[in-house]
């Protein structure tokens, strides 16, 4: 049959040589089998292959809308984390006063407590900062000395030499670092801009979220709803669990640094715990990055001995936190393989600094914990939830 997939191939071919060219009708031949069709495989490729490219598309645009709006996307982001950590508490309240004053008692009085403790720390360091520069003055010689001996071996006056660097940098540099600091006022303008709708849209979300869910779920077409609604609870009970989860984890992280650092008489102990509650929000190098300050602190303040000691600590608590603490703590919310979790982190830092190492596994597990739902899996294979369902009364 001439009018067959064979015979149209056949007739490509002879075409093509009519042209001369010999190179198009190879191609007519191998593009084909014996049927006409395109091999399976090449098939699988190819749609796997277009809807990458659509969801790299996607994600890249959203990226891009919310660089836009980085100061509205971080006041949101913080909302709902506060949103995560004050509604239970709000909801617990009210059993015993009106909605509105257990809202405002909720938000503004967990918000006098994080400023007093944030006044506390500044007084101690303020306190300790006279003593502190006289035993970083000693710790710098005490740490050339050992530096000197072996194994290192360090010739005599590099730490003094880079002393002396910085600080000639500094004399050269004063009117640049100056107009430096300038031009960054204005960023603390947007942080304070960022806290206070932060602060806005939190009071609204704790007060009122579940009216807020209901309304955009009245908006969307019926058939769509139910879909939305499943969606939103895995997101909800994934970002609120991976909320509370990691507040636990950073507190246990700071209670146990920070007693061992009095007991070790480390100095700054008290602003070096705050430190490290705030370092392990970034999953995987802030708490290093945060114990490791702590050990140069010890090293100038305390000497090599102390510091060993806080190094050995932080060997002994990354253990027991990535061991038992966060697999314990985290077992209710999304559970990312580490692989995963450190792509997420590195590719965040990339695109977004700090922030977005901070916001991209919340935002990688709520995406994970979406997927599930909608294919009818619970989130991250945990049990359901035996409180409230959160996600269509949360925004």
């Amino acid at each position: 049959m001439t009018g067959g997939p064979a015979g149209r191939a056949s007739r490509a071919v002879a075409r093509a040589r009519g042209t001369g060219s010999a190179a198009l009708a190879a191609a007519v031949r191998r593009a084909g089998d014996e049927n006409g069709r395109v091999h399976p495989g090449l098939r699988l490729a190819t749609a796997y292959v277009w809807r990458l490219m659509v969801i790299g598309v996607a994600v890249y645009l959203a990226f891009s809308v919310l660089g836009q709006f980085e100061l509205v996307a971080i006041a949101v982001f913080l909302a709902l984390v506060a949103t995560a950590l004050l509604r239970p508490l709000a909801d617990l309240l009210a059993r015993a006063v009106p909605r509105p004053l257990a809202v405002a008692l909720a938000v503004f009085g967990t918000l006098f407590v994080v400023l007093g403790l944030l006044a506390l720390v500044g007084n101690a360091a303020a306190a300790e900062a006279g003593r502190l520069v006289g035993e970083l003055r000693g710790g710098i010689g005490r740490i050339e000395r050992w530096l000197e001996g072996p194994p290192f071996h360090v010739r005599r006056g590099v730490l003094s030499g880079a002393h002396q660097k910085v600080s000639d940098f500094v004399t050269r540099h004063r009117g640049a670092l100056i107009s430096k600091a300038l031009s960054s006022a204005g960023r603390v303008v947007e942080a304070g801009t960022a806290a206070f709708l932060a602060l806005f849209c939190s009071v609204f979300f704790v007060h009122s979220g579940d009216r807020m869910w209901q309304w955009f779920r009245e908006q969307l077409p019926e058939r769509a709803r139910s879909t939305w609604d499943r969606g939103a609870r895995a997101a909800w009970s994934t970002f609120a669990g991976y909320t509370r989860g990691i507040i636990v984890v950073a507190a246990s992280n700071a209670v146990l640094v920070g007693i061992a650092l009095s007991v070790l008489r480390v100095p700054l102990a008290l602003p070096l715990t705050l430190l490290v509650f705030f370092a392990t929000f970034v999953p995987l190098i802030g708490s290093p990055i945060a114990l490791a300050v702590a050990t140069v602190v010890a090293l100038a303040g305390r000497g090599p001995a102390i510091a060993a000691v806080v190094l050995l600590l932080i060997v002994a608590v990354g253990q027991f936190e990535g061991h038992v603490l966060h697999p314990l703590v985290m077992s209710w919310a999304v559970r990312l393989h580490p692989v995963v979790v450190a792509i997420s982190v590195i590719a965040g830092s990339i695109i977004a600094g700090v922030i977005g190492a901070v916001v991209a596994v919340p935002m990688v597990s709520v995406a994970w914990s979406v997927t599930r739902a909608l294919r009818g899996q619970p989130p991250g294979g945990a049990r359901p939830a035996t409180g409230p369902p959160s996600p269509p009364k949360r925004p």
